[in-house]
């Protein structure tokens, strides 16, 4: 499973728009692994999580067709997370797009937000097919299965983090969240994963009720060995960084580097063989 981060930032970006705290400071000086995107997954080119506003770039600087997508899931309707917008480019009159749907699986909110959208610029076209996904249910998708399993992010709606099966391998996309819900922990015990991708919006701020801090990240990982979650041999991977955290690249790595957790940036590829 080749697994690419395409965008590694919280809702602002970094350097955010029109901030001029430090961390974006630097980020501007810097340049390279300190400019990070709104967040997004991409998955062997055909299993895509998430359509933040900044795809038109990751689609540029990456080399992407996305026409390869077939499965498109979403987490949750903010939008960081769900640029409805930018699905209309795929309807007739705006692209030459082949002929196969792709299909998007989300929760209510995702489905009508995107459903609004499209219908003001005449419809789903047959280039989109909606479906709701429930906690818990698995799904066979067309690339993969997933386990849609609760998220605590915003409790307006029923954010998700996803168990994904692909290729012989399994991954946890374990954000927008805080620290999980109960039925998520028990859910997650055993599972034998080969990776796990966590967030790490606050940095060391005192905070873990909708987003995750660093000791938050570091005792998700107590938990998941000593509950039998990873594979021995298996990553975590944290991502989704705000500038209110405060911590550069360089600092990130820095603090998780020793525990054994690797610090996307935008553009990272991982292979799981």
């Amino acid at each position: 499973m080749r697994i690419r981060f395409l965008g590694t930032a919280a809702f602002e970006g970094i350097p955010s728009l029109f901030c001029r705290c430090g961390l974006c400071l630097k980020a501007k000086e810097l340049g390279g692994k300190e400019i990070r995107s709104r967040t997004s997954m991409l998955l062997d080119d055909d299993l895509k999580i998430d359509f933040p506003p900044d795809t038109f770039l990751h689609m540029v600087r990456d080399g992407l067709d996305l026409e390869r997508i077939k499965d498109l899931i979403f987490t949750h309707s903010h939008s960081d997370h769900l640029y409805a917008e930018d699905l209309v480019a795929r309807l007739p009159g705006y692209a030459q797009s082949d002929a196969h749907p792709i299909q998007v699986y989300g929760n209510d909110a995702v489905l009508l937000r995107i459903k609004q959208t499209l219908d003001f610029n005449g419809g789903l076209q047959e280039k989109f097919v909606l479906n709701r996904l429930k906690p818990f249910e698995r799904k066979e998708l067309q690339t993969a299965v997933v386990v849609p399993l609760p998220a605590s992010h915003d409790p307006i709606e029923a954010c998700y983090v996803y168990y994904i099966e692909k290729d012989g391998k399994s991954i946890l996309y374990g954000h927008d969240s805080g620290w999980f819900p109960e039925e998520t922990w028990d859910w997650l015990r055993g599972k034998q994963l080969d990776l796990a991708v966590l967030e790490c919006t606050v940095g060391k701020i005192n905070y873990r009720q909708s987003h995750m801090n660093v000791d938050a990240v570091l005792e998700t990982k107590q938990f998941f060995a000593e509950n039998g979650v990873l594979k021995p041999e298996a990553n975590i991977v944290v991502t989704h960084f705000s500038h209110n955290g405060q911590l550069s690249h360089s600092d990130l790595t820095e603090i998780f580097t020793p525990h054994g957790i690797q610090v996307a940036y935008d553009g990272m590829v991982l292979e799981l063989p």
